[in-house]
């Protein structure tokens, strides 16, 4: 079992174990030996972080480790993750380092660490990095130098070669003539989101663009629309764009203020790239939580629909396998891999924005291909994560909920990767089906875990 690891880096409470000064030191010792001892010449990494207070002591204390370990850090200060990951590759960096919790509140924090590649680190190379943390006479071995210690410096044109990047993507195409609203959810985007747009002709409305360190995604980002789609119907907006904390998600808002998630986003790119012979392999990749409905478009269509284990990043190691170059996850973590390693979700709304712009339709009307099936997603905190099948009344509940639903529907019961907390997800033809069985799981998971 990882002690330290989950399905995205290391994540937990800032100044609370595993996320404090002692432990982010120890990761840089550890990627720092890992790393320089695999590499043939001097060893650079890219620190990023997003816009939490406890960023700083983060960095300084991971900065700490890797210089002591001979690697030269290349810091880069609040940045979205994938354009962290851009840079280890663009730059010949041995790995990237991203400081963040995502969609977490401010008082979280964690660490995503990247390949040269760009793309998250493989299950075995965490575990060996995670043996060194735990285990610091790993760390320093006869075979290492410690005649070298390395040099940090500031990256001061990072956030001009990401915008370009970006805007590279979509060939520079005007934007003019759309309005929209961007939620910058007080993170590692908002200085940068607003201006790429801006670049590209969009009149843009800011929202949530003054982080002060502790306001990070606060009633606002991907996981908080409700001020992004009210401010889209107030200033008759085009759309509407709601990035998360450190940028790598995006969900939207139509013209008419109503959702359009990362499965109707999915499915809508598919679509096109299907009808232009682009999609590789007619298919796309997505997580167990995608909707039943995309599933029913998608084979209407008859594009195939490739399903792994929730976590973005298990979407990438299908997609790294040629599976397909479009694929995601419902909360808005959109992979365009002909362009980006991982997540990205201003690169994500620029695409889309492209594709409204070329068909000459509404998002509105883009997301029409699918009838979504009631589906509800309920969060409950528990104490402690007891393995599903070792409890005796909640696995009876789903055993009862999958036997009532039958091919109509689906139940999904797993504990969060991130957070101390179990996901219940029920889906029916019938919201009121829906409604019945949510409550009997929520009722089962507070009788035991609770």
């Amino acid at each position: 079992m990882r002690k330290l690891f989950g399905t995205d880096g290391i994540r937990g409470r800032a100044n609370s174990y595993p996320i404090t000064v002692d432990v982010a030191l120890q990761v840089g010792k550890a990627v720092g030996r890992y790393f320089a001892s695999n590499s043939n010449g001097i060893a650079r990494v890219i620190v990023g972080k997003d816009t939490r207070l406890s960023g700083y002591m983060l960095e300084t204390a991971l900065t700490s480790g890797l210089l002591s370990m001979g690697v030269d850090v290349l810091a880069v200060g609040p940045m979205p993750t994938p354009a962290v990951a851009h840079l280890t590759r663009s730059m010949g960096c041995v790995c990237g380092i991203m400081i963040t919790a995502s969609h977490n509140p401010a008082c979280d924090n964690g660490i995503k660490i990247f390949s040269s590649e760009g793309f998250k680190l493989p299950d075995e190379v965490e575990a060996e990095i995670e043996s060194m943390i735990l285990d610091e006479s790993l760390i320093f071995t006869k075979s290492f130098d410690n005649s070298r210690i390395g040099k940090a410096y500031r990256l001061d044109d990072a956030r001009g070669r990401y915008i370009e990047f970006a805007k590279s993507s979509i060939k520079n195409m005007s934007l003019k003539g759309l309005k929209m609203v961007l939620d910058c959810a007080n993170g590692a985007a908002y200085s940068i989101a607003p201006l790429i747009f801006r670049e590209l002709g969009a009149e843009v409305i800011e929202f949530a663009v003054s982080p002060n360190g502790l306001n990070i995604n606060e009633n606002c980002g991907a996981t908080h629309v409700e001020e992004l789609a009210r401010l889209v119907k107030e200033n008759s907006a085009d759309v509407g764009i709601a990035l998360d904390g450190d940028a790598d998600r995006v969900i939207f808002c139509d013209e008419n203020g109503e959702i359009v998630n990362g499965d109707r986003i999915i499915g809508m790119i598919a679509l096109d790239y299907a009808e232009r012979g682009k999609l590789v392999n007619n298919s796309i990749v997505v997580t167990s939580m995608s909707n039943l409905g995309l599933h029913r478009a998608m084979q209407e269509k008859n594009i195939k629909v490739e399903v792994t284990d929730v976590g973005d990043r298990y979407v990438i190691e299908r997609m790294k396998t040629g599976a397909s170059n479009i694929g995601g996850e419902q909360s808005g973590h959109i992979i365009f891999m002909d362009y980006a390693t991982t997540g990205d979700g201003i690169i994500s709304a620029l695409h889309v924005l492209k594709l409204m712009n070329r068909k000459g339709r509404k998002l509105s009307q883009l997301a029409e291909f699918m009838t979504v099936f009631p589906q509800e997603i309920c969060s409950l905190a528990v104490k402690k994560k007891v393995p599903i099948h070792e409890l005796k009344l909640l696995p009876s509940e789903i055993k009862r909920c999958e036997e009532a639903l039958g091919n109509s529907g689906r139940v999904i019961v797993r504990y969060s990767g991130t957070e101390n907390k179990i996901r219940l997800l029920v889906e029916a033809e019938k919201a009121s089906d829906v409604e019945f069985w949510i409550s009997e799981l929520s009722n089962a998971v507070t009788k035991e875990l609770g």
